[in-house]
């Protein structure tokens, strides 16, 4: 069975009146790439503050390496490497001395400030002043005082927001490298699909503090198939044959629109087509882009 690096229970957090986070369940197992995607304003960033101790949940469970969040913060938080929002740091120091005093707070060996500045590829700017850094320099040394310790589980609050695309193209790089190199679990916030889609193995999706996906990118994106066009001779007559063979469908412009299907029976109502005597001239497949499903669930809420 596949160890759940984070779980939650029926997670909510109430502001006076207002519902932030509604019954989330979040799974996330050892290895996982998750991207936590959502509209701002969908409850990403709370419910990542609760999964790091810093709010309280209304009520629910957090549950992180198997461990109870109540019970066992200090553990599982050593554990844990977490990059929420900007990131924090003394401009007129250098990466180098930046580090070198979370070190004195943390604990740790000097040698681990080369290996994470190497890790987020800020070697050669080590000893340059933070505050010229470009905004991805500054969001790679927030990473790298992320993995000070040796975390098992990195949290990443948007941490490409802002940023050119150089810079996304540097951060999402490095995310990838993460459980593959470094045997790191990595949840990623972000409301852009297309940034996450590059990187992520899971997708939860969020909207006004619900869970309304929950699942693999692959089969997000087998969701955007919505059907076929088949342009065919005699097309009345195909589009009978086609119905009798249980596609559903209908009949626009002398193109046959059928409501997506299994890949055999597609390939089954050709054979049928040509068999009797129909010259079948093309087969397209419709399909939405991802981009148009994910506004589609946080703009209508939508459960796929």
């Amino acid at each position: 069975m596949t160890e759940l690096v984070i779980q939650t229970k029926g997670l909510y957090k109430i502001y006076k009146k207002r519902a932030a986070v509604v019954d989330l369940n979040l799974e996330i197992a050892r290895g996982d790439i998750y991207g936590f995607l959502g509209p701002n304003g969908a409850g990403k960033t709370t419910t990542i503050r609760m999964l790091l101790g810093l709010i309280q949940p209304t009520r629910g469970a957090i549950h992180l390496f198997g461990k109870d969040l109540k019970r066992e913060k200090m553990n599982i938080l050593q554990r844990t490497g977490s990059l929420v929002e900007y990131p924090s740091y003394y401009g007129h120091l250098t990466a180098i001395e930046n580090l070198e005093a979370i070190r004195r707070i943390t604990g740790g060996p000097k040698s681990r400030i080369a290996e994470v500045l190497e890790i987020v590829s800020l070697t050669k700017e080590a000893k340059r002043p933070v505050k010229g850094y470009s905004l991805g320099m500054k969001q790679r040394l927030g990473i790298a005082a992320a993995l000070f310790n040796n975390p098992e589980l990195l949290i990443l609050d948007e941490p490409t927001n802002g940023l050119d695309p150089s810079g996304i193209h540097e951060i999402r790089e490095l995310i990838k490298n993460m459980p593959r190199q470094y045997g790191i679990t990595v949840l990623v916030s972000s409301h852009l699909l297309g940034e996450v889609e590059q990187m992520a193995d899971k997708v939860g999706i969020i909207r006004d503090g619900r869970m309304v996906f929950q699942d693999t990118i692959d089969h997000l994106v087998s969701t955007a198939s919505s059907g076929f066009r088949l342009s065919v001779s005699e097309p009345e007559a195909a589009l009978g044959l086609a119905l009798d063979l249980g596609c559903q469908g209908v009949l626009r412009d002398h193109v046959l629109e059928l409501e997506s299907m299994q890949d055999a029976k597609v390939a089954l109502l050709v054979k049928r087509l040509v068999e009797n005597q129909h010259a079948v001239y093309r087969v397209e497949e419709q399909r939405r882009s991802l981009e148009d499903i994910f506004m589609q669930i946080v703009g209508e809420g939508s459960r796929i």
